[in-house]
């Protein structure tokens, strides 16, 4: 899995104009399921990102995880991030899972995020969001689940 994460003020994401989900002061997760992930993918990286220290403390260092601001995390499907842009000028997507494998994948990354007690909304997987991101910092990363992609 390939989750890109941007420390935010709020965001929200919209599905055929209807607002599917929104948060305060948080986490966007974007999440890419590769082919060969399994659960342990999923639940390390909701793990990882749930106490990734990426909030200010007093002094303004990045001592803080998403738990110790209370925070939440919009997660939004995005099978883009497996795109391979080595060859040619057309990505290819050979990495991704195939929407079956992908989305129970993905569930199971936002139910070990909500069995943390943390507020997590979301997107409608398999459809075409807007994601409204008011990123905080900005603070972007990359993390992934295996190294050897």
């Amino acid at each position: 899995m390939r989750a890109v994460i941007q420390r935010v003020k709020k965001a929200q994401v919209t599905v055929n104009g209807e607002v599917t989900g929104t948060i305060g002061e948080g986490l966007v997760v974007l999440l890419g399921v590769a082919k060969g992930d399994t659960e342990k993918d999923a639940t390390y990286l909701a793990d990882k990102i749930i106490n990734l220290r990426v909030f200010e403390d007093e002094e303004g260092k990045l001592n803080r995880s998403l738990l110790d601001v209370g925070g939440q995390i919009l997660a939004v499907s995005q099978f883009t991030l497996l795109g391979d842009c080595r060859k040619g000028r057309r990505p290819s997507f050979g990495n991704a899972a195939v929407p079956e494998e992908a989305e129970p994948l993905y569930n199971v990354f936002v139910n070990a995020i909500k069995d943390a007690d943390i507020n997590v909304a979301t997107g409608v997987f398999r459809t075409e969001m807007v994601v409204e991101i008011h990123n905080d910092g900005p603070v972007t990363l990359i993390i992934e689940s295996r190294r050897e992609r």
